[in-house]
Order: structure tokens, then C-alpha cells, then sequence
């Protein structure tokens, strides 16, 4: 008699799903993509209203006005919600819950200051900024009011970061000052929010009066956690001056025209960044508690079944772009062709490989290599610095797209390559006992 067929779901994709460790994956990451994918619906509908009601060049010193006041608040983020994955979960794991609360409470401090210098010199260099990138000094008033979206911003780095650790991942007729209050209220909104979440996580975790919990608590652990705070704003700051402020490079050395064909490209690339997004921060979470233990195999695995996933869709999805990009740049207008699907092809290769690849720098922060991702970026942003005034200047749009995807592969490549080096490296002294 035949044995009864099982329903649970075969081969390599079964298993994958039937592992915990990949569930929890999953699931966290469905969790921060339903809301992702929401918000990423809610902000291409809204790009396309502003890229039909203002046109391409207004388009684009829209984008140059947002992305100005995020630049400067990455500039001086020492990237919060990391730290306080690490040592949250550190503390938390030795049953020290002062100590985990007082570090949360160092966190938000930081950010917040942070927050509020970073608002400081967005009004200080509204100007600069007017005149410079988006060449008309009229619009300074317009940098300082989005400016203000950072206010509500002051710890919503840490807030993230500690609801990621505690697995709480679950026709207009007006000009370009209502457009950007219209950003700026979403910014807002998804600010105070995700904050408010923390505050009453944080209070169910250590009590009402956590925030009441001394530095002091942290001990001998500070200099640790400064360490890794300063090594991971430094790679971040890096990557923003080379990968996430483009739009300002193309404002100072071409035109708000090719901002605006550029911004088109960024917004449909969201369709393959959005989806992986979740999978870094709950991956990370994963690695982490794995390379603690020392439990290598589940490092690997989760690697190994995290790039699957990420590019069984990435290539899927970039391969639908190639095909129907044209179509998709026509929504925000006709205007927009075809330099814009030009940049698209060109970007295409590299956030297919970074996608593929997105746990490449994070997994490094586990391993106690911090540093290393901040060297691979600081040459790999001189060298597209100086591709940047070579070709900006003649390609606009298409020449940033062609310095921003070698970036990607370069780094991509290298970090790759020395995470899983490392691991095998750090595999070596299990195995060495059985060997003997």
C-alpha cells in the first residue's frame, strides 16, 4: 500500500520555509514590507501627481529640497537602530534589562541631538543650498520648512532599532509649496509614530520609568558602543556622499532638468529596493544571534536562503523593467523620455547585484569587523567622486547612473568576498580539535 502523500512543501523551497530561523525572517520581513509597500504605493503615486502637476525641471528641485534635509540628517546619524540591535540584544540576552534600557536611553540622547544639529544646519545652509543646487535662491525658504521634518525625526533611528530587536515589526491644483508640505506630513507622521511604538514597547519591557535608568549603567560597555557607533556613522557617511546624495551632485554640476529625470529613475527602482529592504534589518537580526553562538552552519544558511529569495525576485523583477520600463517612465510623463529609462538600464546592474547580495555589510558588524565596510567605501567613494565630475557634467542623469552602479558592483564585490572569507576564518578554531 502506498504511503499517503505529504502536503508540507518539498525540495529546497520547503525546506527553507519549514526552518525557524527563516520563518522568523520571513515573517519579520513581511511584517516591515506591508507597511513598506504601503508607503512605497502611497510615495510613487504621490511622485507621479508632482512629476505631472510641475513638470520635469520643478521636479526635480522638489527632489533636490527633500533629499537636501535628509542628507544633512544622515550626516550627522551615527545610525542608532543598529547600535541598538547590537547591545539591546546583547544586554537583553544576559538578562541585564538596566542595561539595555540604558542603552536605549544613550541612543535616543545621541539621535536626538543629532536631530537637532542636523535641523540647525539645514536652516543655516537653506542659502547655500537654493542658490548652489537648485539655482534660484528664491526657493531657501522651502529647504528650512521640510527642514523641520527632522524635529519629528529626533529618535526615530533608536525607536526602529528597538522595535526590530523585541520582533514588533508588525487633483490638486497648486505649485510646488503645497507639494513639498505634502511630503513633509508624511515624513512626519511615519516619524511620531514609529517613536510612540518604541516608548510604550520600551515601558512594557523595563517599566514605566526606564527612561529614568542612569547611563552609568552601561559600565565598562560605553567605549565599546561609542566605538561602533563612530565606525558605522563614518561608513554611513560615506555612502551618503557617494550613493545617497546624487541629487544634489547633479543640482550643483547639471540642471534641476536632470534632477528630475534622475528622480524618475530613483522612484521606479524602488519596485525591486522596497521589497528586499525588510530582509536586511531582519536578516541582521538573525546573524547576529547566530555568530554569538558561533552556530556558522545557520549563518550560511540564512545567507545562502536570503539571497535566494532576494534574487529569485530582484532578477525577475529587473528583467520587467528592461521589457516595460519605458511604459513605467511614461507615468510620470513623456517628458521624462527617454533619459530616464536610459538611466534605468544603467542601474539596473547594479542594485540587481546589491539586491541579491544586501546582507553584504551588515553581517561584517557581527563578525567585529566594523571598519572594514568603512575602508571598502572610502575607496570605492574616491574613486566615484572623481567619475562624478567627469561625467556628471556631460551625461547628467546617465552618468550619474553610470558612477552609482559601478560603486554598487565594486563594493558589493569586495564586501562579499571578505564576509564569507571571515566566516571561514572564524569557522577554523571549531574545527581545528577534531583535526588533531
Amino acid at each position: 500500500m502506498a504511503a499517503p502523500r505529504s502536503n508540507r512543501p518539498g525540495g529546497p523551497l520547503g525546506r527553507m520555509l519549514r526552518n525557524p530561523l527563516m520563518q522568523r525572517v520571513i515573517r519579520n520581513s513581511g511584517y516591515l514590507f506591508t507597511g513598506s509597500s504601503l508607503s512605497a504605493a502611497m510615495s510613487m503615486a504621490q511622485s507621479v501627481l508632482a512629476a505631472r502637476l510641475l513638470g520635469a525641471e520643478t521636479f526635480g528641485v522638489l527632489g533636490i529640497i527633500t533629499v537636501f534635509a535628509s542628507v544633512v540628517n544622515r550626516l550627522t546619524s551615527f545610525r542608532m537602530g543598529e547600535l541598538v540591535v547590537n547591545y539591546v540584544g546583547e544586554f537583553s540576552a544576559q538578562g541585564e534589562p538596566r542595561k539595555a534600557a540604558a542603552a536605549f536611553k544613550a541612543a535616543a540622547l545621541a539621535e536626538a541631538s543629532s536631530s537637532l544639529l542636523a535641523y540647525g544646519l539645514v536652516v543655516l545652509l537653506a542659502p547655500l543650498g537654493a542658490r548652489y543646487l537648485a539655482h534660484d535662491a528664491n526657493y531657501a525658504g522651502l529647504f528650512s520648512v521640510y527642514g523641520a521634518m527632522l524635529l519629528a525625526h529626533l529618535v526615530a533611528e533608536s525607536a526602529t532599532g528597538l522595535l526590530q530587536h523585541f520582533d514588533r515589526f508588525r487633483l490638486v491644483d497648486a505649485g510646488l509649496e503645497a507639494v513639498v508640505l505634502a511630503y513633509l506630513a508624511g515624513k512626519v507622521a511615519w516619524a511620531l509614530a514609529i517613536s510612540a511604538g518604541a516608548w510604550i514597547e520600551a515601558a512594557r519591557r523595563w517599566g514605566a520609568g526606564w527612561w529614568r535608568t542612569p547611563l552609568s549603567a552601561i559600565g565598562d560597555q560605553a567605549g565599546k558602543m561609542a566605538r561602533f557607533g563612530i565606525s558605522t556613522n563614518l561608513t554611513g557617511t560615506l555612502t551618503l556622499v557617494t550613493r545617497d546624495s546624487e541629487v544634489l551632485w547633479l543640482g550643483a554640476l547639471s540642471s534641476p532638468l536632470q534632477v528630475g529625470y534622475y528622480k524618475v529613475t530613483l522612484a521606479i527602482l524602488n519596485l525591486l529596493l522596497i521589497p528586499v529592504q525588510p530582509l536586511i534589518s531582519t536578516t541582521y537580526r538573525e546573524v547576529a544571534r547566530e555568530v554569538a553562538t558561533r552556530s556558522w552552519a545557520n549563518v550560511r544558511y540564512l545567507l545562502r536562503s536570503g539571497s535566494l529569495i532576494s534574487g529569485a525576485y530582484s532578477l525577475t523583477a529587473a528583467a520587467g523593467l528592461v521589457l516595460f520600463g519605458r511604459w513605467v517612465v511614461a507615468l510620470w510623463g513623456s517628458e521624462f523620455l527617454p533619459e530616464s529609462y536610459l538611466a534605468l538600464l544603467i542601474l539596473l546592474l547594479g542594485v540587481s547585484a546589491v539586491n541579491v547580495f544586501y546582507w553584504n555589510r551588515t553581517v561584517l558588524l557581527p563578525l567585529g569587523m566594523p571598519e572594514y565596510p568603512t575602508k571598502v567605501t572610502l575607496v570605492a567613494a574616491a574613486a566615484k567622486v572623481g567619475a562624478i565630475f567627469l561625467l556628471v557634467p556631460r551625461l547628467g542623469a546617465a552618468g550619474m547612473a553610470i558612477t552609482l552602479s559601478g560603486f554598487f558592483l565594486a563594493t558589493a564585490i569586495a564586501l562579499v568576498w571578505k564576509t564569507l572569507r571571515e566566516i571561514r576564518r572564524q569557522e577554523m578554531p571549531a574545527a581545528a580539535p577534531a583535526n588533531t
